[in-house]
């Protein structure tokens, strides 16, 4: 099963779509029976791993909405695998976008679904998500956004059920215990462009939102409790470039409601084209979450590309 994580912070959602390609997953002839086609999936996995490091330092509102693409656009990509004999196993899964930018509006929905059997035919995955994002440039400088997202675990009932009928031992029970069923959140607020030049750029945003969380509860009649809070975000991009070789982020997210207590993102980052073939991200994470023993994580990241 995947963990989805769903941070909604400042940066717009991606909205740029290109046709996709389809290659066979085996690199030579032979090379799945032997193995080789696996290895090449690791080392897949490494450059991909890389590439989205590289890729955070990406800001598609750096600049402002002046270059967005106009109209309707969108894309959609599914995926089934199922098998049989050893074992029964099926899994599926559909995500897909849809954005509309007409001049000073821009908003984008986007929608996943995962669905999953284990290996004796049981159903281990049902998940179900969306997102929303939404910007309104006032003018060059100063913009509205409106964020949101919707998170279903059908799972959650499945183990409940199973709870019921006394399927679970004790370290299910309580692994169950706080697990969400729905998480959502809806959020809106002011934008502002302190600076916006070709080198440097700086925006701050600050808004509200509501948050709706359905989770376990033992203490409740349907072992369900329903909870609906206030939050507010706090959030600041930050970018300069020294030259054309070398730009350094700072992305900073500050988010608390009652609950949840305060929970702070920092990341610092610096990339360096050092030549046409050599380039180098070096990046630092700290990550500060009020309500837990450790409250403080701090993450040093280094990735390099050659290419020859």
């Amino acid at each position: 099963m995947k963990a989805v994580a769903l941070l909604f912070g400042a940066t717009a959602i991606a909205t740029a779509f290109s046709v996709p390609a389809f290659a066979q997953t085996e690199i030579a002839t032979g090379a799945d029976a032997t193995g080789v086609s696996q290895v090449n999936d690791r080392i897949d996995d490494i450059q991909e791993a890389v590439e989205d490091d590289f890729s955070r330092s990406n800001d598609a509102d750096r600049f402002g909405p002046q270059d967005r693409r106009q109209g309707l656009f969108g894309g959609v990509s599914a995926t089934y695998a199922g098998s049989s004999g050893n074992d029964e196993s099926q899994d599926f899964a559909l995500a897909g976008r849809l954005a509309y930018n007409q001049g000073q509006f821009a908003q984008s929905v986007g929608i996943g679904m995962e669905f999953g059997e284990d290996t004796d035919g049981d159903k281990d995955q049902e998940e179900v998500y969306a997102i929303y994002d939404a910007q309104y440039y006032f003018n060059d400088r100063f913009y509205a956004f409106a964020l949101g997202r919707i998170n279903q675990d059908g799972m959650v009932s499945e183990e409940l059920d199973d709870l019921n009928d006394g399927l679970l031992d004790a370290d299910e029970i309580t692994d169950l215990e706080g697990r969400k069923k729905r998480d959502a959140f809806l959020g809106f607020g002011p934008g502002y462009r302190i600076l916006n030049t070709p080198d440097t750029t700086w925006r701050v945003q600050a808004g509200v939102g509501v948050r709706y969380t359905q989770a376990v509860d033992y203490d409740e009649a349907d072992n369900l409790r329903s909870d609906t809070e206030t939050g507010y975000i706090v959030s600041s991009r930050f970018y300069h470039r020294f030259n054309e070789n070398i730009f350094v982020t700072n992305d900073t997210d500050y988010l608390t409601s009652d609950e949840a207590g305060d929970e702070i993102t920092n990341e610092l980052g610096v990339n360096f084209k050092m030549s046409d073939q050599l380039a180098t991200r070096v990046s630092y994470a700290t990550e500060y979450q009020e309500n837990r023993e450790i409250r403080t994580d701090n993450t040093l990241g280094v990735s390099l590309v050659y290419g020859f």
